[in-house]
């Protein structure tokens, strides 16, 4: 029976794949934005930040969100999840082409360092970007933790000591589970640096050893619980 439900859910959310062209599609896209991806959190809490002249972070934002970035000048959205089924996926993609903002998809990890070709793409990303950009991803505080701590390094050329505190309880980043592996990652480039100064690309292709860096952390599973359980975080 469970299966069978499943199919049908993700039978209807494939129905709006190529866009919402019906009124009961964009009902269900409403629904499935806020009850399956908890949308109902993010009414009135944002998580906006700016961290320079031309960039902003972000959660999910709801089509009248993106509204309000258009508003303010924003001319991209980077979205850190994705491609999904989500209603609020499609519900965003919309958004933007009614509000003449530029949808990039750019995936990151919570969970996980990135790979230093990962590093490099997402470096070429900064660098492509015209115009006032917001960084999101779904609750604002990992993914665009670790892309807000990176752009800090890469574009705005800001010491590491400022970039790390993009990664902050103060955006809802839980450091100590298994989210916390992207703070031992910047944390070991800060540690280097303040021995060699070095530049972070140089760093991580040459000094960056992930897999150790991996096995080294270790989260905390009441952590993990809240994380992973409660807020239901990707």
């Amino acid at each position: 029976m469970a299966n069978y439900l499943k199919k049908k859910y993700i039978a209807m959310q494939e129905t709006w794949g190529d866009g919402i062209k019906t009124r009961k599609q964009r009902f269900f896209a409403h629904l499935d934005a806020h009850l399956g991806d908890h949308a109902f959190f993010r009414v009135l809490w944002t998580n906006l930040h700016q961290l320079g002249d031309n960039a902003w972070r972000c959660n999910q934002p709801s089509p009248g969100q993106v509204k309000h970035l258009a508003d303010l000048g924003i001319k991209n959205i980077v979205n850190l999840r994705g491609p999904s089924r989500w209603g609020s996926y499609a519900l965003e993609r919309e958004a933007c082409e009614k509000y003449g903002i530029k949808l990039i998809n750019h995936r990151m990890y919570s969970r996980r360092m990135p790979k230093f070709e990962e590093l490099v793409a997402t470096k070429a990303m900064f660098e492509s970007l015209e115009g006032p950009t917001v960084f999101h991803c779904k609750s604002g505080a990992d993914r665009a933790g670790i892309c807000s701590a990176l752009y800090s390094l890469m574009i705005l050329q800001q010491p590491i000591e400022q970039a790390i505190k993009q990664l902050n309880i103060k955006y809802l980043h839980v450091k100590h589970s298994k989210t916390g592996r992207l703070d031992h990652f910047l944390e070991s480039y800060q540690q280097f640096n303040s021995k060699t100064p070095t530049d972070f690309m140089e760093w991580a292709e040459h000094h960056y050893d992930r897999d150790k860096l991996t096995e080294e952390f270790h989260s905390n599973k009441w952590y993990d619980f809240l994380v992973d359980k409660v807020l239901h975080r990707e």
